[in-house]
Formats: structure tokens, C-alpha cells, sequence
């Protein structure tokens, strides 16, 4: 799709004003999009919105369909009934110049616990059949999602318990499950059965304030751009969930993992331990896993750029073991035919194809 010159700032919404910590989705929000038009500008670009995971990096997400519920504003939770004005009395001094995720989740996830709780067991009839409505609507991911988080935090508790870092699904969790033996995700679906219906509740909490701040923000003229990142990572619902289509051994771990080669920037190049797709694996279910994630993207923003395009046209594969990538190999990517199926299913896509890194001719003619 051909894009109109246009203006405007990148800014993603943890790094709005906020007395509890971190930027999100309330009052800030809109006024920045009133900001932006008066200014005459009519982009508004931001980072990927997943839920983050070690690091805190939005390119590291536990899913790549869900939100991040730390971006929820509690103020409009209070404004449901969900939470009292009390509830958020005496929040603590957090820093005004960075977000302390540490502190925020400390002090925010028990809040929106506290709500999901209490939506769960008084919200009114209407707003159940709202969000019964959301779950039937994204239960293709969410109910995936939902178990994943719900067992992660079984675990996480436990790993923690036991001073165990680096705690994944795939290297600590019980094999049934981790493997998702049809009689494990059962008998794991009714033992913590609470704590998914809460991870379903935050889900539909985000969509809501997002997609209404996504509704002000066309209303006003401003397209939102978002960001897509080409690999997921490893300890993701996305993987988990669909282990087939990844490069992975029995035990679900990587063989191979992205990276890319050494050059001006660095000599032994970047390591980055996203797992590979197995593209054969991908184009046998017609990019059906991909369809499913560009459409649910373009839901919530206008135009998305595309992280690592080049790796569409050719990948850096790195052995799963190595310290650096210098010994990795490029490997062909699927190019044309995958942005021709995407184009087939979903019509003509509002793109920005990023163009760092080992930049070739192959990459450039898949560009234009």
C-alpha cells in the first residue's frame, strides 16, 4: 500500500505521566492524541503492546496477540466499580524519569487481580456478556494465552521458591504439560482454572480502553503505527502453543535460534535466541499462524512496520548452543509467496518494511 508523506512522534504509552509507575492507557493517552493534533501531525507511533517478560523489553513478549495489563489504567476500573477510590490511595514514590517494572508489577498486579475478582463475581450482566462475547471472538489465541500465563505463574512461584533462574516451560515445567499432553492441559485447565479466568479479565480489560483510545485517536485524524517483530520469543504463549511450527527439538527447545552476522557494530555479530520458524511447517498450514497474527495487528493500529524485514527474504540460523553468532549461515525465507498469501487473504497491507541490517538486492526487490 502506497503511504502519503506524513509527520509525527514515537511514543510508546509506559512512557506517559503516571502516578502509579507507568505510563497507560487513561487520561495521558487522549491528551496526547489531542496534542498530537493540534500540532497537525497525524502519526502516533509505538512499540509492540504484548505482555513483556524477562528484561521488560516489548520485543519480548509472552504472546504476540495479547496485551500488556500493566498498560491498563486503574483509574477507569474505578470508574466500572471494579476498584474503589480507596483502592488506589497512597500509591508508592515511583521514579518520574524511567519505569520501574519490578516495583510497578509489585504494586499494580494485586490491584488488577483485586478487580478481575471482583468482576468475575459482581460485574453486571451486560458487561459479562461483553466480555463472554471478547473470549468467544478471541478464543483462538486467548484461551491458549489464558492457560499458558496461568500455569507460568504456578511455576514461576515454584522456581522461585527454590532460588531457580531462567525458568522457562520448556525447562521446568512438568513434561505433560510443557508437551501439552491432552490429558495434562485437562487437568491443568480445572487447577487453576481462577487464575485463567482472571488472565481472560485483564485481556479484555486492555482491548476495551485500547480499542476505545483507538477509536478517539481515528477520530481525530492520527494513525497509529504499530510494530511487529518478524520472531517471538522463546518462553511465549506463540511457542508453546505451537510447537510444530518452530525449529525444535523433543523437549521443545530450540536447535537452531535468529541472530545476525558480525559486522561494523559488533565482530561476533548478535545473538538474539528467538527460535526459528520452521518455514515448511508454516507454509503447509497456508501462513495461517501469520494471517491470524497480521489481522489481529491490524486490528489495533493503522499501518505496521515490520521488525527485521530482511529476515522475510533470507534469516542468520545460529546452532542453539553457540556463545555468539559468528557461526551462523543465511538460510532462504519464504519471500514473495508468504506477503502474496498475506495479500490474497487480508487485501493490500499498510507495511514499512525496516531496512536495517545486511541489506541485498534479494531484500530490496522483496521491498519494492
Amino acid at each position: 500500500m502506497k503511504l502519503i508523506r506524513s509527520s509525527g512522534i514515537l511514543l510508546h504509552p509506559t512512557s506517559f505521566p503516571s502516578p502509579h509507575g507507568i505510563g497507560d492507557l487513561g487520561k495521558a493517552a487522549y491528551n496526547f492524541v489531542d496534542f498530537l493534533a493540534k500540532a497537525k501531525q497525524s502519526l502516533w507511533q509505538i512499540l509492540p503492546l504484548g505482555p513483556t517478560g524477562y528484561g521488560d523489553s516489548p520485543y519480548a513478549s509472552f504472546s504476540s496477540f495479547a496485551g500488556n495489563p500493566l498498560l491498563i489504567n486503574l483509574e477507569k476500573l474505578v470508574e466500572a466499580g471494579d476498584l474503589s477510590p480507596a483502592d488506589l490511595g497512597n500509591p508508592p514514590l515511583f521514579p518520574i524519569d524511567k519505569v520501574d517494572f519490578g516495583r510497578v508489577i509489585d504494586w499494580k498486579m494485586p490491584l488488577l487481580e483485586k478487580a478481575t475478582d471482583n468482576f468475575l463475581n459482581s460485574a453486571a450482566p451486560e458487561r459479562k456478556e461483553r466480555y463472554l462475547a471478547f473470549c468467544k471472538e478471541e478464543a483462538e489465541w486467548l484461551d491458549d494465552f489464558a492457560l499458558f500465563m496461568a500455569v507460568k505463574a504456578h511455576f514461576d512461584q515454584k522456581a522461585r521458591a527454590e532460588n531457580r533462574f531462567g525458568a522457562m516451560w520448556n525447562n521446568y515445567w512438568e513434561r505433560g504439560i510443557a508437551l501439552r499432553h491432552s490429558r495434562s492441559v485437562v487437568g491443568w485447565r480445572k487447577k487453576v482454572a481462577p487464575a485463567i479466568a482472571r488472565q481472560k479479565v485483564l485481556q479484555f480489560y486492555f482491548f476495551q480502553q485500547w480499542d476505545a483510545l483507538h477509536t478517539y485517536a481515528g477520530q481525530h485524524g492520527i494513525r497509529i503505527i504499530g510494530d511487529i517483530p518478524i520472531f517471538v520469543a522463546p518462553d511465549s504463549a506463540d511457542v508453546w502453543a505451537n510447537r510444530r511450527l518452530f525449529q525444535l527439538d523433543g523437549n521443545g527447545r530450540p536447535r537452531v535460534v535468529a541472530g545476525v552476522p558480525p559486522d561494523y557494530f559488533s565482530v561476533t555479530g548478535q545473538l538474539w535466541g528467538n527460535p526459528l520458524y520452521d518455514w515448511q511447517a508454516v507454509s503447509k498450514e497456508g501462513y495461517r499462524w501469520w494471517i491470524n497474527r497480521i489481522k489481529a495487528a491490524l486490528r489495533m493500529v493503522d499501518i505496521l512496520r515490520i521488525d527485521h524485514f530482511r529476515g522475510f527474504e533470507a534469516y542468520w540460523e545460529i546452532p542453539a548452543a553457540a556463545k555468539t553468532a559468528v557461526n551462523g549461515r543465511w538460510v532462504k525465507a519464504p519471500g514473495l509467496q508468504f506477503f502474496e498469501t498475506l495479500t490474497q487473504e487480508l487485501g493490500e497491507l499498510p507495511i514499512i518494511a525496516e531496512d536495517l541490517g545486511v541489506i541485498t538486492p534479494g531484500v530490496v526487490a522483496l521491498r519494492e
